[in-house]
């Protein structure tokens, strides 16, 4: 099995040993692409917007999106994801923002509660897993 790994190059990847997205399978560069717990956060890891919960699943979701194209795929290859939210409360706004970017695509998705993420300021955390192509029809 083949393993390509797309990084962002900072200190939290090297540190805790992961990448924010690795694309594997049997032949040439594989057809599945796994996206790290991404979250709102710039290359230091402080928040790069407040608590609002729509709004670091957009900021969230662009990133996930920029690992996506650098690993060869998109969001429309895009069959799972899975958020961890701090607040259930916010399911809605979270909703919102993952349908603004997914529309059509309708990955399977899981919504869970949790206590707390790396950061206070963090209310959001989204994984993602692609089939490079899958996005080429839909029903």
């Amino acid at each position: 099995m083949k393993r390509r790994r797309v990084g962002s190059d900072t200190e939290w990847e090297r540190r805790v040993g992961y990448s924010r997205a690795v694309r594997v399978g049997a032949g040439g560069d594989g057809d599945r692409v796994l996206v790290a717990g991404t979250t709102a956060t710039d290359d230091e890891g402080a928040p790069l917007v407040d608590a609002d919960a729509a709004e670091q699943t957009r900021v969230a979701l662009a990133t996930v999106r920029e690992a996506l194209e650098e690993a060869g795929s998109g969001i429309e290859d895009v069959v799972r994801t899975r958020l961890f939210v701090t607040d259930i409360d916010a399911w809605q706004a979270v909703g919102d923002a993952h349908g603004e970017v997914f529309g059509d695509v309708r990955p399977a998705s899981t919504m869970v509660e949790v206590d707390g993420l790396v950061d206070p300021g963090l209310v959001v955390e989204i994984e993602a897993e692609a089939v490079v192509g899958s996005g080429a029809t839909t029903e």
